[in-house]
């Protein structure tokens, strides 16, 4: 039995872009777990309309 694992989940999140507006957008997280605990995100990514996959970093999570 592996402790440390990494993981990907997918889930759809409500994003903003400067440049497209509001867009709901599937982002994926890559994160270490420790016996099915996570504690490290890793990385995260979504997939556009067009389906091409950006990094994160470029847009703001609106409130």
């Amino acid at each position: 039995m592996k402790l440390i694992r990494v993981r990907r989940r997918t889930k759809q999140e409500k994003r903003f872009s400067n440049d497209m507006g509001m867009l709901n957008a599937k982002v994926t997280y890559v994160t270490k777990t420790f016996a099915n605990i996570p504690y490290k995100t890793l990385h995260k990514y979504r997939e556009t309309y067009y389906g091409k996959v950006k990094d994160c970093q470029d847009c703001v999570i609106s409130n």
